[in-house]
C-alpha cells in the first residue's frame, strides 16, 4: 500500500485570502463538530471540493485533519474517558474493519445513494433527539448483555462502512449510539468519539484511500491547524456549557447534516434526468 505524497495544491500557491478562508472554514466546522459529537465534514468536505480538490482527494485530507480534531478534543476532555475503555476497545476492533472497507466500496457504488440513506437517518435522528427531552441529558446507569454488545458491535460496523465511504455525519451516529447503548450523557459519548472516531477511525480512513497518490501539502498544514484549534476550542466550550447546550447543538446539526445530504442526493437526480 503506498503512502501518501505530499504535494503543493495541484503545483498552485494559495494566496493570504484562500489561506485565511480555508483556515477559518477549518476552524469553525471543528468547533461546531467537536461540540455537537460529529458533523465536520458538513462543510468542511464540501469546501475543499469547491476549492478543487476531487472527491477523493478531498475526502482523504478531510479525514487527516479529522485526526488533529480528535486529538484536539481529546486533550481536553480525557477526563470523560474513564470507565468507558471497554467500549472504546469495541469500538476500534469492530469499526476500524469496516471504514477500510467503506473506503473501498465508495469506488464501486454511487456515492449519491449513500447521501439518501444517511440523510434520512440523520434527520430521523434530529428528530429522536428532539422528542427526548432527558436524552444524554444524564448518565443512566444500564444491564448490558451479551445480546446488546453483540447489537452495538455490529452496528459500529456498519457505521464504519460509512464513515469510510461518506465521513460526513458518522460521529453524530455514533454519539447516540453511544447514548443509547450505554446510558451515557452527551459529554462522554462526544469524548469517546473524538477519541475512536476522530482519531483511529479516520486515520485508518485516510491510510486506507492512500492509493489516490498526491495530498496538497499547504491546504492540508492548514486544514489541520484548523481542526486542532478548533476541537480544543469545541471542547472547552462544551464543558463550560454542559450536556443542555450540547444536545441542542446535537439535534440542529442533525437536521442540517440530513437535509443537505437529502439536496446532494436531489441534485443527483436531475442531473441525470
Amino acid at each position: 500500500m503506498n503512502i501518501f505524497v505530499l504535494d503543493s495544491f495541484d503545483n498552485q500557491n494559495l494566496n493570504i485570502v484562500s489561506k485565511f478562508i480555508i483556515f477559518f472554514i477549518s476552524y469553525l466546522s471543528n468547533v461546531y463538530s467537536s461540540i455537537a459529537g460529529g458533523g465536520a465534514g458538513l462543510i468542511q468536505l464540501p469546501a475543499l471540493i469547491i476549492f478543487g480538490l476531487p472527491y477523493y482527494k478531498a475526502l482523504a485530507a478531510h479525514k487527516i485533519a479529522t485526526v488533529a480534531l480528535g486529538i484536539g478534543g481529546s486533550i481536553r476532555n480525557y477526563k470523560n474517558l474513564k470507565k468507558n475503555y471497554f467500549i472504546i476497545f469495541q469500538l476500534l476492533i469492530f469499526g476500524i474493519p469496516g471504514v477500510i472497507l467503506g473506503t473501498f466500496i465508495v469506488a464501486l457504488i454511487s456515492n449519491e445513494y449513500l447521501y439518501l440513506l444517511l440523510g434520512i437517518f440523520t434527520i430521523v435522528l434530529g428528530i429522536y433527539s428532539f422528542i427526548k427531552p432527558n436524552l444524554g441529558i444524564i448518565s443512566i446507569q444500564k444491564k448490558i448483555g451479551l445480546f446488546t454488545y453483540l447489537k452495538f458491535n455490529l452496528i459500529s460496523f456498519i457505521i464504519g462502512i460509512l464513515n469510510g465511504s461518506i465521513s460526513s455525519g458518522t460521529g453524530l451516529l455514533i454519539t447516540i449510539l453511544l447514548i443509547n447503548t450505554f446510558g451515557l450523557d452527551f459529554l462522554s459519548s462526544i469524548s469517546i468519539t473524538f477519541l475512536t472516531v476522530g482519531i483511529f477511525w479516520n486515520a485508518a480512513g485516510a491510510i486506507a484511500l492512500s492509493k489516490i497518490g498526491n495530498l496538497p501539502l499547504n491546504i492540508l498544514s492548514i486544514l489541520i491547524l484548523g481542526s486542532f484549534l478548533g476541537g480544543f476550542s469545541g471542547a472547552h466550550l462544551s464543558n463550560l456549557k454542559g450536556n443542555k447546550f450540547i444536545k441542542k447543538l446535537f439535534t440542529c446539526l442533525c437536521f442540517l447534516i440530513g437535509l443537505t445530504l437529502l439536496v446532494k442526493f436531489l441534485f443527483f437526480l436531475l442531473s441525470n434526468t
